[in-house]
């Protein structure tokens, strides 16, 4: 399993190398495209049997690293979650890319090698191939945004997420250096042994809080997001927001409440449910307020974000307060969000780039009536639109379910100040998924209903078949895990396990119970 793992990473990154030399030729795309389709896939199959069958034991030892200690990586039931969303969501991007029309030869690169930095980021075992993929992953991912650097727009996008990778990084290295300090050694085995105390502790929260969400959006290091996505090609949009952001709440996650251990107090998650809230509901509120749709779109992924935050926090909270069912309850819901927007939100952002090819606009203003001319993408944008917007049986309704069930239970935890702050969250949460529903109407509305209000919109004609498959494939299973929550969240039991040691295998069953 593990030595599938690092195929597919050498590959990626052989990928990479070959597109430069291929870049000129007119079928690269298609070869680049189409070895990225084929080992995300890999991917995810990887991560589904290490789901099912349980994690290798013991890490695998890799032929490089640095000088100082052996490079090593491994999967358990966190990373291997984080690496299903990853397969799946960079499948569908490349099956859409492999039918878009042909890119730059400047954006083949960068784009196996933003693969690579996730999937190293997610199999690392030790803090600096953990650095190594998430720098690995930045840098790549800003050459995807600046490639289309004529315009003066992206080049200031592409300016402004440069600085925020940057601010991510500053906060994360030291992060893991007081870990590291503390522990004697850089492995995550050894920093589990020696979780953090005083102000060390405080710090490392301080720190991986910041610089995890910086490079998630969360408010106020949100910035560049609503930038950022738009300026970026459609597929890696698609990427960025569905995949990118989970792996920087994947380190948050991992940081705080796996190698800090979990004898963490629980005011640890009082500020993840202040940041949390607030992102969601700011989100929400730009979302209903954007004319531009893949603008529009990273605004509700804002929002989402702050949300699966949010589910973290109670896990910190509850876990400190020693109540361990409810806690796997508030991290299971956060682990089932991330798993659903992720591939809503690929599927939005992927029929949002079909429009703005087929009729020529990004802009609501200019789009309409497009349900007539593309069916396929219009009824595949109303499933994504749908579960962003909570509809029961979609995904996206089964865990916001569950985490307002979380909010709920807040009472339980003694502190009467962490009472009344997680009453506060539900308001807002609540406040924010209904302000989310009236965006995702309104931009199904003014984009697919109504009649054409641009020459270039009445002439728009349905997309590729590769490209009407990647977006029915995001469909499918948005569709399916929202009728099947509750095998999902057993899939999702030794991840949650691993976050909340001692919680309660979840039960077996199609539904979910909050009991």
């Amino acid at each position: 399993m593990l030595t599938a793992l690092a195929l597919c990473l050498g590959a990626l990154v052989l990928l990479a190398a070959a597109a430069v030399p291929l870049g000129r030729h007119p079928r690269a795309g298609h070869v680049v495209h189409g070895g990225c389709l084929v080992l995300a896939a890999g991917l995810a199959a990887i991560a589904l049997a290490a789901l099912l069958a349980g994690p290798p034991a013991e890490p695998l030892t890799l032929p490089v690293g640095p000088p100082w200690a052996p490079a090593r990586i491994g999967l358990d039931g966190l990373s291997a979650w984080f690496l299903l969303l990853l397969g799946l969501a960079a499948a569908c991007a490349s099956l859409f890319a492999l039918g878009h029309p042909a890119l730059p030869a400047r954006t083949l690169p960068p784009y196996p090698l933003f693969l690579a930095g996730m999937a190293l980021t997610l199999a690392a075992t030790d803090a600096f191939l953990l650095l190594l993929g998430f720098e690995l992953m930045s840098l790549a991912s800003w050459a995807l945004v600046a490639a289309e650097h004529q315009r003066a727009e992206n080049r200031a996008a592409a300016r402004l997420y440069l600085m925020f990778a940057v601010l991510a990084a500053a906060c994360l290295i030291p992060a893991f250096g007081l870990l590291a300090g503390g522990a004697g050694a850089i492995t995550f085995e050894a920093m589990r042994a020696a979780p953090p105390e005083g102000w060390r502790a405080a710090a490392v929260l301080a720190l991986g809080l910041a610089g995890a969400g910086a490079k998630a959006g969360l408010v106020p290091l949100h910035a560049w997001l609503p930038l950022a996505h738009p300026a970026a090609p459609s597929h890696v949009s698609a990427l960025m927001s569905g995949a990118m952001t989970k792996v920087a709440l994947y380190v948050l996650a991992r940081l705080l409440l796996d190698l800090c251990g979990p004898a963490q107090p629980s005011w640890w998650g009082v500020p993840l449910l202040v940041v949390g809230a607030a992102s969601a509901l700011l989100g929400a509120l730009r979302a209903n307020l954007e004319e531009d749709s893949k603008t529009l779109l990273a605004c509700s992924t804002i929002e989402n974000v702050g949300f699966i935050t949010l589910g973290l926090g109670l896990a910190l909270a509850f876990r400190g307060a020693d109540l361990a069912p409810l806690a796997a309850l508030a991290a299971g819901a956060a682990l089932l969000h991330a798993l659903n927007h992720g591939l809503f939100k690929t599927l939005l952002f992927l029929a949002a780039g079909a429009v703005a090819h087929s009729a020529g606009s990004r802009r609501l203003d200019r789009l309409g009536g497009l349900v007539h001319a593309m069916p396929v993408t219009a009824a595949c944008a109303l499933v994504g639109a749908a579960a962003a917007a909570s509809l029961p049986p979609l995904s996206g309704f089964a865990s916001e379910w569950l985490l307002l069930q979380a909010l709920l239970a807040g009472w339980r935890v003694s502190e009467i100040g962490f009472q009344v702050l997680a009453a506060a969250a539900a308001a807002l949460a609540a406040m924010a998924a209904a302000l989310a529903a009236a965006a995702m109407v309104r931009l199904f509305g003014l984009v697919f209903l109504g009649r054409p209000r641009s020459p270039r919109g009445a002439g728009a004609h349905e997309v590729s078949r590769l490209e009407r498959a990647a977006l029915l494939l995001p469909a499918g299973l948005t569709l399916a895990f929202g009728l099947v929550p509750g095998l999902l969240l057993a899939l999702a039991a030794p991840a949650v396990r691993l976050l909340v040691p001692g919680a309660a295998p979840a039960p077996a069953g199609l539904w979910l119970s909050a009991g």
